[in-house]
């Protein structure tokens, strides 16, 4: 696990240009977009982070959103646990990880009813940002 880690630091740290001048600017939520296949409805979904959001029979938590600053090219990534629950069944988790808005399929969820992207973070600030949150 400690490996999955270091790999997701690094990854983050290659698509955010982390040791460059400019710092990422972090989220306090992240705005999704979800389709459902059958009835071929997109919604926009605005999930505050660690609460988690139902749509369909998904709950969605976001973890931690990070943006690249304005200078840069556009970038959104988002850490996400995505688990179906369905009555009389345990939790069944699907996804756990980092999407990307730039790239949705390089790690996307597979469900047969339902897609889920990341289109950007919400109420962005610097991560260098000491203030309370």
């Amino acid at each position: 696990m400690r490996g999955a880690a270091m790999g997701l630091a690094l990854g983050l740290a290659l698509a955010f240009g982390m040791g460059r001048n400019a710092a990422a600017l972090e989220g306090s939520g992240v705005l999704l977009q979800a389709l459902d296949k059958v009835t071929a409805r997109v919604t926009t979904l605005e999930v505050a982070l660690d609460r988690p959001v139902r749509y369909g029979t998904l709950e969605i938590t976001a973890r931690r959103c990070f943006k690249r600053s304005p200078e840069e090219s556009p970038e959104s990534a988002a850490f996400l646990d995505i688990r179906e629950i369905r009555e009389g069944e345990a939790p069944h988790q699907l996804f756990t990880g980092w999407m990307f808005a730039s790239s949705p399929a390089l790690s996307a969820l597979e469900h047969p009813v339902y897609d889920v992207w990341v289109k950007d973070c919400l109420n962005v600030k610097s991560s260098d940002d000491s203030a309370p949150r």
